[in-house]
């Protein structure tokens, strides 16, 4: 069963940082192009940012460039997403996925991890 656990997540104010890991299990994660995607209040999921199965590539939507960073440790079955500079339109809850960089993502299927931006 392949199983995508989420964390780091919390209340932070504009212009802060977070650091959202997701930990992989029950496939081979290597193997994988994997995905962070985010869902806001009230709208539908958003990719944000993907990663070769390598790591030597990333991808990022334009709204988040040069405030997100996503890496991956394949030693330890691990996403990352270090966010810094946050603004209050990038609350969301967010899931890490399989797939998203050339070619679309599978659902996600864990819990997600809620992020709020606020004053």
């Amino acid at each position: 069963e392949v199983q995508l656990v989420e964390s780091g997540g919390g209340l932070v104010q504009p212009g802060g940082s977070l650091r959202l890991s997701c930990a992989a299990s029950g496939f081979t994660f290597s193997s994988y192009d994997m995905s962070w995607v985010r869902r806001p209040p009230g709208k539908g999921l958003e990719w944000v940012s993907a990663i070769t199965r390598g790591g030597g590539s990333t991808h990022y939507r334009d709204s988040v460039k040069g405030r997100f960073a996503i890496s991956r440790d394949n030693d330890k079955n691990t996403v990352y997403l270090q966010m810094n500079s946050l603004k209050t339109e990038d609350s969301a809850v967010y899931y890490c996925a399989r797939g998203g960089f050339f070619a679309g993502y599978d659902p996600p299927p864990g819990q997600g991890t809620q992020v709020t931006v606020s004053a």
